[in-house]
């Protein structure tokens, strides 16, 4: 599809436009003067199983017959809502179905594969599987390297600070030690503390409730419930014969009786065993000041104490065997370092043969974009660093993704040197390197939908011929949307949108 107008008639909005929908900033100067909001609507077709429509349904999105509609709306006041599948979700959400659903190719895209880094992800997109696993066994040595390190450094920096957190939790151990505490001492203690504390009152009360069950031996005449008890079971069992009923009530009345001498009995022996003893009393109350000292420290009560005891101890533990640990973590750091090495080389052997491979692709590409005697290649290499780890006898820097410095190199005649695209490459030049990147791409790893913006500026003629012919092949894997002003590109098209200005 190619849409094409007069310069200023609005070809950039259909990219702008795109962009909103792919998650890209909201300017409230896109709004038009007086309106409330601006609208942007779209259908994408969803390939069945793709990675994608995992995503959209964890979402809680829903597609409508095979594809997603997307819609964002975007205020005057600068507020920006988006909407997937019927769903409202955020904006970072659109950006990051982006990637897999619509590759937009503008000037500033150019711009983007002039960084190093840029460029390093192009050649290990199209290495594929040769460079995906050593390279994901590379960045878990490297993660595992990095915890290692950081836990190691953190050991040898702070060794003053562990120091004394070791002595705070020695002396913490060491008082508690010296108490002794006991779990649910506390709780016992208070009891035995409020039973002393009243123990002349809790006398008292036990001897009148025995005197009224069981009878004051200085008062014999006085009636007491054992002896009433006993009168009724005696009354009812003289007639028990003559009515079940009533004897079933004689057999109630002796279990009363029975459990009033229990009850009788126990308090007698309760008020015999009632210490009221001072000393004992003064002897409870320190041991439950010492308890009270430990849990203003140390835990809410007895049992917070011993945990906080118990935790500690493990945490004392850890912290005098830092030389150990020292020990450990060096060998284990300098093992990655060097397992690190190997995979590093790994790693740089996959990327420099894919990296041939890429060139000649690409430069088979720029041959039939007008550019015959133009040479692609890359530079692999690495910074010398001291602390750096050990790749082919060299210590090397090293990061999240290898060794690897990768830049793109650009000869465009027979006899220049190949020099970074950045500056070996003219405006029409870098748009035809990057479509010829894209091409390539096109055959490895497949994007539904490509956006051309211009690419064909400042290029004329029969180069813009040859532009056309290649969008147009690239159009038979792909949907391929390009904004031109190039009449030689437009005719390609498999179909026209005009964009007039009204």
């Amino acid at each position: 599809t190619a849409v094409t107008g007069e310069t200023g008639a609005g070809k950039t909005m259909v990219v702008t436009s795109l962009g909103l929908l792919l998650g890209g900033r909201a300017d409230p100067a896109l709004v038009r003067i007086g309106a409330e909001k601006a609208v942007v609507e779209g259908r994408i077709a969803v390939p069945s199983g793709a990675p994608v429509v995992v995503r959209v349904e964890e979402a809680g999105a829903e597609l409508d017959d095979g594809a997603l509609l997307i819609s964002r709306t975007v205020s005057a006041e600068g507020r920006s809502r988006a909407h997937l599948g019927g769903r409202s979700v955020p904006v970072g959400m659109l950006a990051e179905l982006a990637d897999e659903l619509v590759a937009v190719h503008g000037q500033t895209d150019q711009q983007g594969l002039l960084k190093l880094a840029r460029q390093r992800q192009a050649l290990d997109r199209y290495a594929g599987d040769s460079v995906a696993v050593p390279l994901a066994k590379y960045t878990e040595a490297y993660r595992r390297l990095r915890a290692v390190s950081v836990e190691l450094d953190e050991i040898v920096t702070r060794a003053r600070e562990r120091a004394q957190e070791a002595d705070m939790l020695r002396f913490g151990l060491d008082e508690i030690a010296g108490v002794e505490p006991r779990a649910g001492e506390d709780v016992e203690l208070a009891e035995e503390a409020e039973r002393l504390g009243h123990a002349e009152a809790l006398s008292s009360a036990a001897t009148v409730a025995h005197a009224a069950l069981a009878g004051n031996p200085e008062d014999p005449e006085g009636i007491d419930a054992t002896t009433l008890v006993a009168g009724a079971q005696r009354a009812l069992d003289a007639v028990r014969s003559h009515d079940p009923a009533l004897a079933a009530l004689a057999d109630r009345i002796g279990e009363i009786g029975i459990l009033l001498g229990d009850v009788a009995g126990e308090l007698a022996g309760y008020a015999d065993d009632l210490d009221a003893d001072p000393l004992r009393l003064a002897a409870v109350e320190e041991r439950r000041a010492a308890l009270n000292a430990l849990t203003r420290k140390y835990g809410e009560n007895v049992a917070s104490v011993l945990a906080w005891a118990e935790e500690s101890a493990a945490r004392l533990t850890e912290l005098d065997s830092d030389d150990e640990r020292i020990e450990e973590l060096t060998a284990e750091r300098d093992a990655l370092r060097s397992e690190l090495g190997g995979l590093a080389q790994a790693l740089t052997d996959a990327r420099t043969d894919a990296a041939e491979r890429f060139a000649a692709a690409v430069t088979a590409e720029l041959a039939s974009l007008a550019m015959p005697h133009a040479r692609v290649s890359f530079d692999i290499r690495q910074t010398e660093d001291p602390e750096g780890v050990e790749v082919g006898g060299r210590a090397v820097a090293y990061g999240p993704s290898g060794v690897d410095e990768v830049e793109l190199l650009l000869a465009p005649h027979p006899g220049a040197p190949p020099r970074p695209i950045a500056k070996g490459a003219s405006g029409g030049e870098l748009s035809r390197v990057m479509l010829a990147v894209e091409v390539v791409f096109a055959g490895t790893d497949p994007v539904p939908t490509y956006l051309f913006d211009e690419v064909d500026a400042g290029v004329g003629g029969k180069a813009a011929v040859e532009i056309g012919r290649r969008l147009a092949r690239l159009a038979k894997s792909a949907q391929v949307v390009v904004v031109t002003h190039l009449p030689q590109v437009a005719a390609f098209a498999d179909r026209q949108l005009l964009v007039e200005k009204t």
